[in-house]
């Protein structure tokens, strides 16, 4: 969020007008990681590209400095007073549901339901915030838990195969957001590499499923995976093993 919430509001009302279904707020940046590589490149948008979103609004700009021109802007913009009671102010200011970015725990789930949240998304913010924080794959099922089915969850981060859709569905989460292979593949062929790579993961996924029994998305449980900490358990149902370190095939 930022410290402006005139400019807050006034993105909000961009996204209804375009049609978007929800909001999401992300909870994970109060401030920005250290994203050593920007910091020695002094990373700073060159002058032929903008921060598109922010097009038209009174927000300042992105100067060179001796470190992460990055760093900088987000440290003037963003407000780091951010707390649950920002959910609720964005709740008096549209009727969208209001989706939590950038949960990894239990006790995170249970306060941002108690704040109001509609859903979650369970991400590490590509891991570019904390060096060491889980995969977010490792703390899904957590958080399913403690959402106890009052609102959907959401996995975002590490999917790169069909294979890697289904694990987390099979974990709980009700639908997956894609990031660094949209953005690779837009940058790389345009609007249809987006639509290539969209379908290459909808086919991947649609053969794991068969090869797994599943004629439907409601028949994808936690019997068709198994994580490190059931590896032993005895199942008749196919599954599909994979581990945290090394997400190959099997040899």
């Amino acid at each position: 969020v930022l410290k402006d919430r005139n400019v807050v509001a006034q993105l909000v009302r961009r996204a209804e007008r375009a049609g978007f279904k929800a909001i999401a707020l992300t909870v994970d940046t109060p401030r920005l990681g250290r994203r050593e590589a920007d910091i020695k490149n002094r990373f700073v948008l060159p002058p032929y590209l903008t921060l598109k979103n922010f097009e038209g609004l009174d927000i300042g700009k992105m100067d060179r400095t001796n470190d992460s021109g990055l760093a900088t802007y987000a440290a003037e913009q963003v407000d780091r007073s951010l707390s649950w009671k920002d959910v609720k102010w964005l709740q008096t200011i549209t009727t969208l549901p209001i989706l939590v970015k950038g949960v990894l725990t239990a006790e995170d789930t249970r306060l941002a339901i108690q704040a109001g949240a509609a859903g979650i998304i369970v991400s590490n913010h590509g891991a570019r915030q904390l060096d060491y924080v889980p995969a977010t794959i490792m703390a899904l099922e957590e958080v399913v838990k403690a959402a106890q089915g009052k609102i959907p969850v959401f996995l975002d981060g590490g999917v790169r195969r069909g294979t890697d859709v289904f694990k987390a569905l099979a974990l709980g989460a009700s639908g997956v957001f894609i990031g660094r292979p949209v953005l690779f593949s837009l940058a790389a062929e345009g609007e249809a590499g987006v639509k290539k790579v969209l379908q290459m993961l909808r086919d991947e996924f649609e053969l794991t499923m068969a090869l797994s029994g599943c004629r439907s998305l409601k028949e994808i449980t936690h019997d068709h995976i198994m994580t490190e900490w059931d590896r032993h358990r005895n199942n008749s149902t196919t599954s599909l093993v994979w581990d945290y370190v090394n997400w190959g095939p099997p040899l």
